[in-house]
């Protein structure tokens, strides 16, 4: 793994630290200190994938001089992978350690966090931007048309630049994205664009040649991408103007029943008050998308609402009349990718990336993934759906009424560009959608702050417009502290099961019957023993993981051949047992999943089993003398119990970035679900499948995230008054922490009978039933962030990066240290540092009841052995029609006993109850940090 500096170090590490949490370096803090924190993680199997450019202010010198270092130091992201292997001591180097540095430890979590005084805080840029009346020049009227003039030659486009004949090497170039205070634009230039590349904006910033900016962005985000040699990067940080630069970089995507699963109901309640959401547009940020496919008609559906602004961008398989009444928009944006790929069209770079030629420099959606997402959300209705027969019935997105904007910004094999995500960001906010849809990586590693965070930056310019926001949380899980797109004014959605599975059986021949779940739909081999087999007893751990290459087909030719899940796609193992001669494939879960199963439309006869399931059939591989089974399959199976419960998959937190905002803020179905598929690539996806299908059976958090979407545009038809902080409080405060036993939520990665947690889920699983009138809402707004900003330790000019505006932090009143719990968010996460054993946050309710005059009563829940106290005063709220705000505190105090960092964190929860049957739940989880 890569490792990236540690800036501000001096605080030696804790050594011999072990941990199963994964690789994370991250930003933290309070009003008056900046913190990051790194955990040591359980050695992973997954091999590196293709290497990922850090994000951060790099200088542009391999072997800076001190000066310059010292230079490149105060503009690089302090964030860190400290390489080595679990255990071991890593020690920060304690030279140019900055003043007022303190270090905690959790021994629970086993990671360090760093405060950094504000004074010390690295900024952003080594020029601050003047006052834009020092900008303009003073000239007499004679002058003016030569200034015109010569306003015009700097204006003009840059023409592409012809290689030196000295047989010089090319500097080496990148995309970066530079946010620009659009304010500083002079008058001579008509737009922004102009400016950019213009002569002039070069000049300012050095002896750089003018550029060619990739994207210009002017709604969510001011400033431009370009791909530039390094150094002239480097020049254009100190040009007055520009407040942050970041490199672009590759994020991954977050890979019939769910919505009744989730508490509608036809022409009742939510679906019937929001007319199924027939004026909500909602724009999914994905791969594009299939149009013919029926769960796009818009058959029935009234015309497109007046105020959408969008078009529908033709281009290769892809005319502008494909778009209708249901998918009012689709648009695509390419320019990183190519830019990426050093001239190499979007198209092209897939194509070399997964061996298949089939993409569209278009609309059209080559890997599915996208259509997937956008019915899920918003599809409409579609009779005799299934996939090969499974899941049969009725299909139809959480908002079927619903438009679609689809915004193509990742590309089949090759990833998303953050300078695409930005530019689709952009563009969705302008055509005017309601909600985005965004099931992307957060990235991986280290977790960057918000102002340089693109789709942190990108979602609060949508937020700030009234546009409701919602990201996957990632799959990492079930490793703590994994949940990725953690700023507050998104809505993280991770994933639970819903009560539908697909079965499917092994039976040993010493009569042993194992369960598993599989949506192989093919030729099954009941009528036959075959001989079992499993690599990883004579092979290497690539052998054990069916890899590439790594098993020999005179071993496995007709055999049922057994192997670990890990490092590669499931699907993509029964491919490589395939192409050896295999003749089915027993997928065995590890310890990282346990007995978390997801369905797979396998090419050949193949099901998953869970760890113990896995470890039996392997014994008994190794030590019959002749092993042999038969795999059976299954149908559909609906009323399954228990149900939801968190999938192994779904990232964990707790928040790396900032502990006091608890993410995932909650979680939705996103194991098997059926929607809509791309005509271009089989179930699998992989080029060797020519299988074809109108519909696909996914999981992932990225299935999860347009459940939350189609909520959010359901909850916006129905209350269009309603902001997205108080749509995404709706949603939570209403949750469920109970499955279909009245038991509660479990893990799938747990043993039996473990109940899962707030940092696994969140407020819990989503019920729309109860979303629709949830009684009290907790509200925030642009100010409110700022503070958040604030008291977490940001700078005015980053918070600048972020809101657009000049930002100002207050100063400290007293003893008082603001913190970020104090953001008025539905969930409340309580950090106690060092020897403090108590901590007041605040929340403000807002009474959205049909009875303007009720009382509220308060109740706290707490797990039993917990450790804490919680006091909330006052312990009723009333409200009148007068007063339809009121405000409370919360005091959480530890025990002598729990206030110590090895002291695992305590969960609880706040309810607020009336007698018209509201319960306002908030979820609490306190943890403690310890100093060194």
């Amino acid at each position: 793994m890569r490792r990236q500096e540690l800036h501000g170090g001096g605080c030696a590490s804790r050594g011999d630290v072990r941990s199963p949490a994964a690789w994370r370096a991250s930003w933290a803090g309070s009003r008056k200190a900046r913190s990051f924190s790194v955990w040591w993680p359980r050695a992973r199997t997954t091999p590196a994938g293709p290497k990922k450019r850090r994000n951060a202010l790099a200088g542009p010198s391999p072997s800076p001089s001190p000066r310059s270092r010292a230079k490149r130091d105060a503009t690089l992201l302090p964030l860190s992978h400290v390489p080595g292997p679990s255990g071991t001591r890593q020690n920060f180097p304690p030279t140019n350690s900055p003043s007022g540095l303190t270090c905690y430890y959790s021994a629970h979590y086993r990671f360090f966090l760093f405060h950094r005084s504000r004074g010390t805080a690295p900024s952003l840029s080594s020029h601050s931007t003047p006052p834009l009346t020092d900008r303009a020049p003073s000239f007499s009227p004679m002058a003016a048309p030569l200034l015109f003039l010569l306003m015009l030659v700097l204006s003009a486009p840059a023409l592409p630049q012809a290689a030196a004949d000295g047989g010089e090497e090319e500097e080496p170039r990148k995309t970066y994205i530079f946010r620009v205070d659009h304010r500083a634009k002079p008058s001579a230039f008509p737009t922004h664009a102009h400016w950019y590349a213009s002569a002039a904006f070069a000049s300012s910033a050095g002896s750089g040649p003018p550029l060619q900016p990739l994207h210009v962005y002017g709604t969510v985000f001011h400033g431009f991408s370009a791909s530039i040699p390094v150094s002239h990067a480097a020049e254009l940080r100190r040009h007055p103007a520009v407040l942050a630069a970041f490199e672009d970089r590759v994020r991954p995507l977050h890979t019939t029943r769910s919505p009744q699963f989730m508490g509608l109901r036809a022409r009742l309640g939510l679906w019937s008050l929001a007319d199924y959401g027939s004026d909500v547009i909602v724009g999914v940020l994905d791969t594009g998308v299939w149009p013919e496919r029926r769960s796009l008609s818009d058959r029935n559906l009234p015309p497109v609402p007046a105020r959408w602004r969008g078009g529908c961008d033709s281009g290769p398989g892809f005319p502008a009349s494909a778009c209708n009444r249901k998918l009012v928009g689709a648009r695509f944006f390419s320019q990183g990718h190519d830019a990426h790929y050093y001239g190499v069209s979007a198209a092209a770079a897939a194509s070399n990336n997964n061996g298949s030629a089939v993409e569209f420099k278009s609309p059209r959606d080559a890997d599915g993934h996208g259509t997937h997402t956008a019915t899920t959300a918003a599809g409409s209705v579609a009779y005799g759906a299934s996939m090969a027969g499974y899941a049969s019935g009725v299909a139809k997105g959480v908002a079927p009424k619903a438009r679609v904007a689809a915004y193509k910004v990742c590309w089949k094999g090759a990833g998303c560009l953050d300078s695409d995500i930005l530019a689709g960001f952009d563009a969705a906010v302008a055509d005017g959608v309601d909600v985005v849809s965004v099931s992307i990586g957060g990235g991986s590693g280290a977790t960057a702050p918000f102002y340089l965070d693109p789709i942190a930056i990108g979602a609060y310019g949508a937020v700030s417009r009234g546009v409701f926001v919602a990201v996957s949380a990632g799959n990492e899980g079930p490793t703590a502290m994994s949940v990725t797109n953690l700023a507050p004014w998104l809505a993280t959605v991770g994933a639970g099961t819903i009560d539908r599975n697909f079965p499917a059986e092994v039976v040993l021949d010493d009569g042993t019957r194992l369960s598993g779940v599989s949506l192989y739909s093919g030729k099954s081999t009941t009528n036959s023993s075959l001989p079992l087999y499993y690599p990883g007893r004579t092979g290497g751990l690539s052998a054990s993981m069916c890899m590439e290459n790594s098993i020999d087909p005179a071993l496995v030719k007709g055999k049922i051949v057994i192997c670990d899940r890990g490092s590669s796609p499931r699907v993509a193992k029964g491919m490589v047992v395939k192409e050896a001669g295999g003749a089915a494939m027993i997928l065995a879960n590890g310890e990282a999943n346990g007995e978390g199963l997801v369905g797979d439309a396998h090419v050949l006869p193949a099901l998953a089993v869970g760890e113990k399931e896995g470890d039996k059939i392997k014994a008994y591989a190794g030590n019959a003398s002749n092993p042999t089974a038969t795999i059976s399959f299954g149908s559909t199976v609906v009323g399954v119990k228990p149900a939801p419960v968190v999938a192994s998959f779904s990232a964990r937190g707790p928040n790396g970035l900032v502990p006091e905002i608890l993410k995932p803020d909650f979680i939705a179905p996103g194991v098997n679900i059926l929607a809509a598929w791309t005509g271009a690539a089989g179930p699998t996806g992989l080029p060797g499948d020519a299988r074809r299908a109108e519909f696909n059976i996914l999981s992932g958090t990225s299935m999860a995230c347009p459940h939350a979407s189609g909520a959010a545009a359901l909850l916006r038809s129905a209350h269009p008054g309603w902001s997205p902080a108080a749509i995404r409080s709706a949603l939570m405060t209403t949750a469920v922490v109970v499955d279909n036993r009245g038991g509660p939520l479990a893990d799938e990665a747990a043993e039996p009978g473990h109940a899962a947690t707030p940092l696994d889920y969140g407020a819990g699983h989503v019920s729309l039933g109860r979303a629709l009138d949830p009684g009290l809402v907790y509200d925030a707004g642009e100010e409110d962030y700022v503070a958040f900003m604030c008291a977490i330790g940001y700078e005015p000019n980053e918070i600048q990066v972020v809101t657009h505006k000049p930002a100002s932090c207050p100063a400290a009143v007293g003893n008082h240290r603001p913190s970020g719990s104090d953001l008025n968010y539905p969930s409340i996460s309580v950090v106690l540092y060092g020897g403090n054993t108590s901590r007041t946050v605040t929340r403000t309710a807002t009474n959205v009841g049909a009875d303007a005059s009720a009382t509220y009563r308060a109740r706290v829940q707490m797990v039993a052995g917990s450790g804490v106290s919680v006091a909330v005063k006052p312990e009723k709220l009333v409200f009148s029609p007068a007063a339809k705000k009121q405000s409370f505190a919360v005091t959480v105090t530890a025990t002598s006993s729990s206030s110590s960092g090895s002291a695992a964190p305590a969960y609880g929860y706040l309810v607020w109850s009336e007698r018209a049957g509201h319960d306002v739940r908030s979820p609490i989880v306190v943890t403690w940090l310890q100093p060194m």
